[in-house]
């Protein structure tokens, strides 16, 4: 299909489209010859840094771009990723970098580059618009669009010239030059459709409350896409989603279906026995090319890793496997290791790549296993781990085997150790990845993209406050406080408010509902892991600026951006829990929480409003908001309100908020007050506490449930019955 016909048949298309229900301002510097470097050396994101030598004259998302192609009456070519993206790289190197390519481009168009991670407000903009015009979208995305920003093309990687039917950056430059002079009325009026149906399906879909059936419902969806052989669901590639799996730990515990924590555990085994784990250097890779978890795209990212490790740590509460425990503290040792600025702030991800090849760093030939161990442990590397002379590992272009190897186990290192011999082996083992990982490191590593975001720093604080908790690990607890702390500190401009992202010193764009949200989570798992009364406190502040700036008081729920914000082409809500739970999903649980601990019944409100408000798009595909099913499961209940009461430093205390912690019960929530202060801090937030006082002089657990308080007591296991605290059974 010639390209002409290609725009002419998207116009068609989105002229006659229905639709169901449903920034930083760059320095005004040129291109430098001179230096072979454009404006982009002025910005501080990883990614657009990366461009910074590329011939094309790119512009940051500005005001001064936009002008350019006003007064030059030029279209906006808008491109946007991030810098460990694979097919970004790709097309850097083909395209952007190549001179003929610029040449087109400079003449043609007002190139802009956009960090999707730096800003996630203009990606899920134009992303919604990929996905309306063509219906499968990834990064590099690539936009076409007049110069108020109205879109009128869409596409992702794009070769330099023309192969297997895919049209080239050569052909589609001349191409849209020739629309953009001849046909300019075709080109707005695609634009204005665009935009139309755009800001149509920007907002809420709301259809009444939201019935307990739906949490069935995305049930069954699951059940029906789960590999029963392979373990995740649907076929290749296999993504993580672990708020599936956290949803179905919470369907387990409510309804006792062993069907939905079978769905879990198979799933979480197969990913930490499969390639997509790094069986060196411990952390999850993106996600698994094939359906057997053996080919990861290699890429890890910080979000992965909170929550993966969250279902790991909900499922060693739930069985009390120990396996899931070793996984955790195996992904919280990559990210404290790798992945931890020395403030504290947790950087974003590494790439795929490392010297020019995906997945390099990683891989292994079984010349070099056998030349780097001795021959007791290499013996037993290459038998456990499949290592193969002629390599497991496909080469992308030719669909050979490559002669490198993936590390992969047919059974957990639980299982093998406790076969006989188990432990002389499992040190073995040991030994060996020891000796594996120090021979990597002296590999050239994958690029490290090392901004700091606010969201994804969230997740990770959740994740490591949960497990501080769950394993009695103080070292989480304190990492996640060090965390949390650098944020409150680094990342808030002069009037407190959030800001997304932190690099070099320099912290910049305003939050998002993602940053609010997360950060509030993150927030409130640290009081519940401390009973610090200022993390709570902390996490209400914010709160309260979620709402200000982001709530919409007419049909709930929360915007993208702040009302006071800058002005894009939509302002956005979203609810789709894709490759992390939506900022709405967050919320709708943090203000279940927080309604809880201080009986604000105005936030339990507004949650409730968050189902009704997108109750059009969650009735419609429920599995596909399973973050929201996890809220919804909370405020559908049963939930419960604990308060622990007692000297903070009696073992008596202690023991009782140990075992508490070591519980799967995913709703509740946990205040703690101290008996040895006369006004505790916590009277000022939950002010019904302070009529709970220790009986007998000792701790004492107050429970409530949907509602109504049991009896006090002293004795741990009165307070688990009363938890109602399923067990597995096996």
């Amino acid at each position: 299909m010639s390209v002409n016909k290609l725009i002419g048949k998207i116009f068609l298309y989105l002229l006659i489209l229905t639709i169901p229900e449903g920034g930083v301002i760059s320095m005004a510097y040129g291109l430098d010859n001179n230096k072979g470097s454009n404006r982009l050396r002025f910005e501080k994101s990883p990614y657009l840094l990366q461009h910074a030598d590329n011939p094309i004259d790119w512009y940051a998302w500005s005001e001064e771009a936009f002008q350019k192609a006003v007064e030059e009456d030029k279209p906006i070519f808008l491109s946007i990723g991030y810098s460990t993206c694979h097919w970004c790289h790709v097309m850097e190197h083909e395209s952007f970098e190549d001179e003929e390519v610029a040449k087109l481009m400079n003449e043609v168009f007002v190139s802009i580059k956009v960090d999707r991670e730096e800003r996630p407000d203009i990606d899920n903009i134009y992303m919604t618009v990929c996905q309306m015009m063509r219906g499968n979208c990834g990064w590099p995305l690539t936009i076409i669009m007049t110069a108020e920003g109205k879109p009128f093309f869409s596409d992702t990687y794009i070769p330099k010239e023309r192969r297997f039917g895919r049209y080239g950056m050569m052909e589609l430059i001349p191409e849209i030059e020739r629309v953009w002079k001849s046909d300019r009325e075709k080109i707005v009026k695609t634009a204005e459709s665009v935009t139309t149906s755009l800001q149509q399906i920007s907002g809420s879909s709301p259809g009444g409350e939201l019935e307990k059936s739906i949490l069935k419902r995305a049930y069954d969806q699951l059940e029906e896409r789960f590999d029963r052989e392979k373990g995740g669901f649907g076929r290749a590639p296999k993504f993580p989603t672990p708020h599936n799996l956290l949803f179905l730990l919470g369907y387990w515990n409510d309804t006792g279906d062993k069907e939905a924590l079978e769905m879990v555990e198979s799933t979480l085994q197969a990913m930490r026995r499969g390639g997509i784990y790094d069986h060196i250097g411990f952390g999850f890779h993106r996600y698994s090319t094939d359906s057997d978890w053996l080919t990861p795209h290699f890429e890890k990212m910080l979000y992965d890793q909170a929550l993966i490790a969250m279902a790991c740590t909900s499922a060693f509460q739930a069985t009390g496997k120990e396996e899931y425990k070793e996984t955790a503290k195996e992904i919280f040792t990559y990210v404290l290791r790798d992945m931890t600025d020395e403030k504290g702030g947790f950087y974003s991800a590494e790439d795929a790549d490392s010297e020019g090849e995906e997945g390099k760093f990683y891989v292994w030939t079984k010349e070099e296993i056998e030349k780097v161990l001795t021959e007791k442990e290499a013996d037993m590397i290459v038998r456990l781990y499949h290592i193969e002379s002629e390599g497991n590992f496909h080469d992308e272009a030719t669909g050979r085997k490559s002669g490198t190897n993936i590390l992969h186990l047919k059974k957990s290192l639980q299982d093998l150790a406790a076969e006989r011999g188990g432990k002389e082996r499992a040190e073995i083992i040991e030994s060996a990845r020891k000796k594996l990982f120090d021979i990597r490191e002296k590999r050239v590593h994958p690029y490290k993209d090392d901004k700091i975001l606010t969201d994804w720093n969230g997740l990770m604080i959740a994740a490591l406050a949960g497990a501080g908790q769950a394993f009695d690990e103080p070292v989480y607890t304190e990492a996640a406080g060090k965390a949390a702390a650098f944020i409150l500190k680094d990342m808030r401009d002069s009037s407190g408010r959030l800001l997304h992202r932190h690099r070099e010193g320099s912290s910049e764009i305003m939050g998002t509902v993602d940053d609010y949200a997360f950060f509030i989570w993150g927030l409130i798992n640290l009081y519940e892991g401390t009973f610090d009364t200022a993390w709570l406190k902390t996490a209400l502040d914010l709160n309260r600026d979620l709402i200000k700036y982001f709530h919409d008081d007419k049909e709930g729920g929360f915007y993208f951006t702040a009302d006071d914000g800058e002005k894009l082409l939509t302002r956005q809500k979203e609810i789709y829990d894709s490759a992390v739970p939506s900022g709405n999903s967050v919320a709708m649980l943090n203000l279940l929480r927080l309604s809880r601990m201080t009986g604000d019944h105005d936030l339990d409100k507004r949650a409730s409003r968050i189902g009704s408000a997108f109750s059009g798009s969650v009735n419609r595909v429920a599995s596909a908001h399973t973050f929201l099913m996890t809220a919804l499961d909370f405020g559908f209940g049963p939930s419960y309100e604990v308060v622990i009461t007692g000297d903070p430093e009696g073992e008596d205390t202690k023991e009782m908020i140990r075992a508490l912690r070591r519980q799967f019960a995913p709703n509740k929530v946990v205040l703690f007050r101290p008996s040895n202060e006369e006004t505790p801090m916590i009277i000022d937030i939950a002010n019904f506490v302070k009529y709970q006082a220790p009986v007998n002089g000792k701790a004492t657990a107050y429970v409530c449930l949907n509602y109504a308080c049991k009896s006090p007591t002293n004795e741990i296991d009165k307070m688990l019955e009363a938890l109602n605290i399923r067990k597995v059974n096996r």
